[in-house]
């Protein structure tokens, strides 16, 4: 055990050096990049391309306006960054609404959008719309799918050197448990670091885009309520906290009141 103790304490090294290379906006969480950035636009594009290959267009002409406005305003917001708080990401930004009747909303690496249609009855408004698109693109600004794709190439480096560490002892008691402690290692990785840095990436992206929706001139006191509707169209249906990517809804609204102040100071009605 002491060879895996000592390769877990210079992985835990490494990740420590390596997470400081770059900075996620309005947070300033250090993150772990080890996907380039056309790397990431690439496999966006690449996705995009997929969802409109198999997912209905919408041909209503007032939902397909009303994602382009709230889109273009929430992405010029992200393209003119206040007092250097991140860097302009310069997309080549695509907004697509969907015809299908799922609350779910997407903006892929590289500022490509997609909304469906079943969001309409829970976001109501513009300002509604505006909460979850900001969502969606303060997950592109930070880069949270590079970012996830990174923990999980360093979680699979890790559980791959135990396993050899443990195939390799002399300790014969210690090989003939290896199989179980290999799997209980993955899946203590997957509740421990990747499901709570989901969690974290999801509450992040909440935080980002109260600033994304306040400057581009939507209220930051609407995403209470559109959370709130969400909370009750949810109803019955979420895993415990902690075996979930996404933050409770209780958790969520909580974090969102207390993050409104800091996201008021940069809205300016249009």
């Amino acid at each position: 055990m002491h060879t895996i103790l000592r390769f877990m304490i210079a992985l835990g090294g490494m990740a420590t050096v390596l997470s400081a290379c770059e900075s996620a906006p309005v947070t300033g969480r250090s993150q772990l990049m080890l996907v380039s950035e056309s790397e990431e636009r690439e496999m966006g594009l690449q996705a995009y391309r997929q969802v409109l290959s198999q997912e209905p267009a919408s041909h209503d002409a007032e939902f397909n306006a009303l994602v382009e406005k709230v889109g273009r305003r929430i992405a010029a917001a992200a393209e003119s960054p206040p007092e250097e708080m991140w860097r302009a990401p310069h997309y080549h930004w695509e907004f697509h609404a969907i015809r299908k009747n799922v609350p779910n909303a997407f903006c892929l690496p590289g500022g490509k959008i997609a909304v469906y249609s079943g969001l309409l009855p829970i976001t109501r408004n513009e300002a509604g719309l505006a909460t979850v698109i900001g969502h969606e693109v303060a997950h592109a600004l930070a880069r949270h799918s590079a970012e996830r794709l990174s923990d999980q190439t360093l979680v699979s480096a890790g559980v791959a050197a135990a396993a050899i560490a443990l195939g390799t002892s002399s300790n014969q008691r210690t090989a003939s448990y290896s199989p179980l402690v290999i799997a209980a290692m993955g899946a203590g990785a997957s509740v421990g670091i990747l499901l709570p840095m989901s969690r974290t990436q999801e509450a992040e992206a909440d935080h980002i885009g109260l600033v994304l929706m306040a400057r581009a001139g939507y209220d930051p006191h609407e995403a209470i309520g559109l959370w709130e509707r969400m909370r009750a169209a949810n109803k019955g249906g979420q895993q415990a906290e902690w075996l979930s990517t996404h933050p409770a809804d209780e958790t969520r609204i909580e974090n969102i009141r207390r993050w409104v102040p800091e996201a008021m100071r940069y809205y300016r009605k249009p």
